[in-house]
């Protein structure tokens, strides 16, 4: 497929050099979404049906045969020979059981190791004298070791992430998920789907997956790529809110309630506030005639525009325009016959333009931000009834500013920036949206990404007792509210299949101090791991577990506190052990990667070494919001975790 591809001759059959140059980029773009990957198979199941999907299931009715695979691949006939994991026939290989066989007498699960096929597993659905079982190779694959980038679930979907991944295009789903239930790669897989499903329509409006960091999104980035999906753009909220350079910080009071949604309205205000009632007339002269249209239909005008409620750059265009139409009104009552063509030159005419900036002048959301930042005045008089004294002192920046681009921006800023450019011209909107890690965000991040998807639909990812900000969600029902999709249907997901039994166990004790209520992980892994606290003298104890782990096959994260990370680096490197940092590749050569806390949400490693709890959970503002990021740092293993330290541990793991 791939060579017939790359030798398509198109000299003939395109009428100019611009319709080449896009054909030609179309090919180069399949070809590359044809690339072989090392060990990946091009299928790892087969479909035995009782009769061909389709037919009347008559008596006698033959059944056909399907092998399952990442991709479509079709013979020299452009016959099939493996069927697209998405295709509607192919959903019998992940919902198929003992109970509903969807008329599948045989399912085939193939094993590959190294890209070799070593193994196959049979499962006859239709035969009520064999009895159900655990698929052997599905466990094994769920429990292979991760050495490099995250990778696709495709020959492991259970029936009900195969639920969510094929929920449809026009709802909004949300997924509360504990660690290890596979919401990330659920969440990939749908647009995988969607963009199956959808294509041209997804074409046309575009998708957007939005991770917490850039080393999550380097984690991630080669899931929708081995699947032939390359259009995909990753981004993180920052980079969604890019208006102006972050370079500040705020404590965690102010960006509480920079992020609150109150501050919506009081942009909105301020953003409004710079429209005037008009009082003095509009004296339009056109050659010897004059035109006069008096304060009164001025302040209509402008009432209707307001009352309309579109956006303030958009009623900024609108004003002359229906300025120059009253204008057009009087000549055509004078007997003359204007058109468009006069009432754009009427538009353009220095008196309209002279009352459009004093009635409705530009805003530039910045600026504006900034006013409402450092004009304690400004800020109070469009926050009253809102925000109490206190909130708006914490808000406000002590020292004067002199420019916009000379200000301390912070990131909780950078989208109140977002929020005041939305009101003055309508942001963007995709067709679908992947949120992930969606605990951490305040209400005014939900809305930017919310903005970004008004006409699409959502897909929210997230497990609220992993929210590790002061701000961060306390019901999915109240944060997609604040996304705009209150209408989103909310699936949760209890199996676990990346962290073992007996580590999920312990890191579970955590769950009554930071998200009551909420059911705890199963473990559906048949291997239990290997976990075990060690108390500690020195960092040498922390290196022995280390190097104890890295004796076993698979990658190995030593997560620490953040301002553990020095010390424990410098004692790596004085030891001459090599290591990579979070997000980075993990290589048959290095294996080990050093994570700080506040970096491993949504990371995963073979074997973990965690290092002083204790310290973990004092580097946060709150005990509430260290307990968190302990129990994330906590569920990081695949395989294995030790638990090394000399401080006492925190009482919540008792």
């Amino acid at each position: 497929m791939r060579e017939d591809a790359e030798n398509l001759d198109i000299r003939d059959v395109t009428a100019n050099w611009v319709n080449a140059e896009v054909l030609h980029r179309q090919i180069a773009e399949r070809i590359k979404a044809l690339a072989d990957l090392s060990h990946t198979p091009l299928f790892f199941g087969r479909l035995d049906y009782l009769h061909a999907p389709g037919s009347d299931l008559a008596e006698g009715a033959e059944g056909e045969r399907f092998y399952i695979g990442r991709r479509h691949v079709h013979d020299a006939d452009g016959d099939p020979m493996v069927i697209d994991w998405r295709a509607p026939v192919s959903q019998p290989f992940y919902r198929a059981s003992k109970k509903d066989p969807m008329d599948v007498g045989l399912r085939r699960r193939f094993g590959y190791t190294g890209g070799d096929l070593t193994a196959y597993e049979d499962e006859h659905l239709s035969d009520p004298a064999e009895t159900a079982a655990t698929s052997k190779l599905l466990q094994q694959e769920i429990e292979r070791p991760r050495v490099g980038p995250m990778r696709d679930i495709v020959a492991t979907i259970q029936p009900e992430q195969d639920e969510i991944v094929r929920s449809g295009l026009s709802g909004s789903v949300c997924v509360q998920g504990g660690p290890g239930t596979g919401k990330t790669a659920v969440g990939l897989h749908r647009v995988a789907y969607l963009l199956y499903a959808h294509r041209e329509r997804l074409a046309r409006t575009g998708t957007l997956v939005i991770g917490p960091n850039k080393s999550f999104l380097h984690y991630i980035e080669q899931v929708l790529p081995a699947l032939g999906e390359l259009e995909v753009r990753q981004a993180t909220v920052d980079d969604l809110v890019a208006h102006v350079e972050v370079r500040g910080s705020d404590d965690a009071a102010a960006a509480v309630i920079k992020g609150d949604a109150r501050m919506a309205q009081v942009l909105r205000r301020a953003v409004r506030s710079h429209v005037s009632v008009p009082t003095e007339p509009v004296m339009v002269v056109r050659g010897s005639r004059r035109w006069r249209v008096p304060a009164y239909e001025l302040e209509e005008i402008v009432r209707e525009l307001l009352d309309r409620d579109i956006r303030y750059g958009a009623a900024h265009q609108a004003l002359p325009q229906r300025i120059a139409h009253a204008v057009l009104v009087q000549m055509e009552r004078s007997g003359e016959a204007p058109d468009d063509r006069v009432q754009d030159a009427v538009a353009r005419n220095a008196a309209v333009k002279a009352a459009v900036k004093a009635i409705w002048p530009q805003v530039d959301p910045a600026k504006l931000v900034l006013r409402l930042l450092t004009d304690a005045e400004f800020l109070a008089a469009h926050a009253e009834g809102l925000l109490d004294e206190g909130e708006q002192k914490e808000i406000l920046w002590a020292k004067p500013v002199r420019s916009v681009k000379s200000a301390k921006w912070s990131a909780a800023d950078a989208v109140l920036i977002d929020e005041a450019t939305d009101l003055v011209q309508r942001t963007h909107s995709l067709g679908h949206v992947v949120l992930d890690e969606a605990q951490d965000l305040s209400p005014m991040q939900y809305r930017a990404v919310g903005r970004r998807c008004t006409t699409g639909s959502a897909t929210v990812l997230g497990d609220l007792a992993q929210g590790t900000t002061p701000w961060a969600t306390r019901s999915w029902e109240e944060a997609l509210g604040h996304l705009g999709k209150g209408d989103a249907v909310v699936e949760e997901l209890t199996a676990g299949f990346r962290v073992p039994t007996d580590v999920i166990t312990y890191a579970s004790r955590l769950l009554p101090h930071i998200a009551p209520g909420l059911a705890p992980v199963a473990s559906v892994r048949e291997n239990p791991g290997f976990f075990e606290v060690r108390a500690r003298t020195a960092d040498a104890d922390v290196l022995g577990a280390v190097a104890e782990l890295l004796d076993q096959e698979g990658s190995v994260g030593l997560i620490a506190a953040d301002a553990r990370i020095p010390v424990l680096a410098e004692a790596l490197t004085a030891a001459g052990r090599t290591y990579l940092g979070p997000g980075e590749e993990t290589t048959a050569e290095t294996r080990l990667t050093l994570v700080p806390a506040s970096l491993a949400k949504g990371l995963e490693y073979d074997y973990v070494v965690l290092d002083e709890p204790r310290a973990v959970v004092d580097g946060e503002p709150d005990e509430r919001t260290g307990l968190r990021r302990l129990y994330v740092a906590l569920t990081r293993a695949v395989s294995g975790l030790i638990v090394t330290h000399a401080a006492p541990l925190p009482a919540e793991l008792a």
